[in-house]
């Protein structure tokens, strides 16, 4: 980006549950990009809980931000009350027709989804719950990130460091996120080939699941009475 360009500004939606690697992941990357602004927005300024405790401060209210470049909504098990959230979701409708790029890491998506924003987008999300956007009129598709148009998905959790440098690259140029790339270091070498279903052993693609199993049948029952509000609200 010119030394004299406009800045960018990036917002970063919290809430209580989020996963603060979702959050930390891609505001690292993005705090590195040339002129940005960062701003993580919730409803009111008082501390957010993460979901492993962890008390993180809003720097913006929803009421204070008129407009984006780029909105981005991360994943977290308090996704699922996010989204019977109208305050978040009527945010998220209003700022993102303004925005160069609307975009989520792992289930930060099904929110997306959950306002209209992704109704015939290829998409990506957590594994385990990626079959769920196409309750929103959205094509799921298995990938690390997903771009369609002005929309960035990223799968989950660890993927958010990926989509943020894709983001740079969209927002300026590849040397940038190259280089930013290589400030952080970022040149992951795993303990163990079993990040996704694809390359882990079945028995431990079963445990996790086994695991999860109650969990993903609110987050499911969440996204199903999402996409008939949206329905309703379409029609």
């Amino acid at each position: 980006m010119p030394a004299n360009a406009a800045s960018i500004d990036v917002g970063l939606i919290m809430y209580p549950g989020l996963t603060q690697l979702d959050l930390f992941g891609p505001a690292d990357v993005l705090n590195r990009m040339p002129g940005t602004n960062i701003k993580f927005l919730w409803k009111n300024l008082d501390p957010v809980i993460v979901d492993r405790g962890l008390r993180v401060l809003p720097n913006t209210t929803f009421g204070q931000c008129q407009s984006l470049d780029i909105v981005c909504v991360p994943g977290g098990p308090g996704q699922i009350a996010l989204m019977d959230d109208d305050e978040t979701l009527n945010f998220l409708r209003r700022i993102a027709p303004g925005c160069q790029l609307v975009t989520s890491v792992c289930t930060g998506s099904l929110v997306l989804g959950a306002a209209g924003l992704l109704d015939g987008y290829r998409a990506t999300s957590h594994w385990t719950s990626i079959e769920q956007l196409a309750l929103f009129g959205a094509k799921p598709v298995h990938e690390r990130v997903v771009v369609d148009r002005n929309r960035i998905t990223g799968a989950g959790v660890t993927s958010g460091i990926d989509f943020a440098l894709r983001v740079v690259e969209d927002m300026t140029d590849r040397a940038t996120a190259q280089q930013i790339q290589l400030q952080m270091e970022y040149d992951p070498e795993p303990p163990y080939r079993c990040g996704t279903p694809k390359t882990a052993p079945p028995e431990i693609v079963d445990a996790v699941r086994a695991r999860l199993h109650m969990f993903q049948s609110s987050r499911r029952s969440a996204s199903e009475r999402a996409a008939e509000r949206l329905a309703a609200r379409k029609g």
